[in-house]
């Protein structure tokens, strides 16, 4: 299973904003330095988190954007969810439970494949923004 490049810049952008704990809206250009990632894509990222309701924006002189909610609120899940779409483990049909499989078995991986995603979704919901600064401050272990 791979994070896109997308959920990667979009949990980098927050995690910033949630380990500057900035009160005041901080500009797409200064997020893209302080992060180290292109400007250009971090604007298209932002309106996907916006949408979600994961930040608010401010236009004009002293605008930018700031977390929509309390860190502590927004779980990992939501913002990956919010610039991919659904976490899946990948883009397979239902599998048949009625013992109707008629592929060599292959009825049982759907179901496995489904197994994987749902415990993806229940990880990444697991972990909020606050969690992940908390572990960049050194104030809580790394997940191993």
């Amino acid at each position: 299973m791979k994070v896109s490049t997308r959920a990667d810049y979009a949990c980098r952008a927050l995690l910033s904003l949630a380990l500057n704990d900035d009160k005041c809206p901080v500009a797409t250009r200064d997020l893209a330095e302080r992060t180290g990632l292109p400007q250009p894509y971090l604007e298209q990222i932002f309106l996907a988190l916006k949408g979600a309701g994961l930040v608010a924006s401010k236009r004009g002189v002293g605008g930018g954007h700031l977390l929509a909610r309390p860190a502590s609120q927004i779980a990992l899940s939501d913002i990956v969810g919010a610039v991919d779409g659904p976490i899946l483990a990948g883009d397979f049909a239902e599998p048949h439970t009625d013992g109707a499989c008629n592929h060599e078995g292959q009825c049982v991986l759907l179901s496995v494949w489904a197994h994987v995603g749902d415990r993806m979704r229940a990880l990444l919901s697991s972990i909020t923004l606050a969690d992940v600064a908390e572990m960049a401050r050194g104030e809580k272990p790394w997940l191993s």
